[in-house]
């Protein structure tokens, strides 16, 4: 379990928006799945791309205190899943992230704003 889930995602999606992550999104699934509270969702231009927004996120949020419980496709770079606990973070190469939608697979949830450096 995060410390706080919402402050953990946030975090999350303001890191990616400083490192030029695209469309970034915070779904809250609280009310319609167990898996997490928070899905974290970015674009990423290039593998290279994917692989850098994937270590600051990591990176901030451990030094945040959050805890990283598992991540997965990081060699491949097309999609990397960061999960600290009730927040999960994807990291999409662009044509991975058109073809699995996952905003419209969770297409219930609620969209969480949060305000960017930009």
């Amino acid at each position: 379990m995060a410390k706080d889930p919402k402050e953990c995602a946030v975090i999350a999606a303001k890191v990616l928006e400083d490192k030029k992550g695209q469309d970034v999104v915070i779904l809250d699934i609280r009310g319609i799945s167990i898996l997490a509270d928070y899905f974290v969702i970015a674009t990423g231009k290039s593998s290279v791309h994917v692989k850098a927004l994937a270590d600051e996120v990591e990176k901030k949020l451990l030094e945040e205190g959050y805890v990283l419980r598992g991540k997965e496709g990081y060699n491949e770079a097309k999609w990397v899943l960061l999960d600290f606990y009730d927040v999960i973070v994807h990291i999409f190469y662009t044509y991975e992230r058109e073809y699995y939608m996952l905003e419209r697979l969770w297409a219930d949830a609620g969209r969480l704003e949060f305000s960017s450096n930009k």
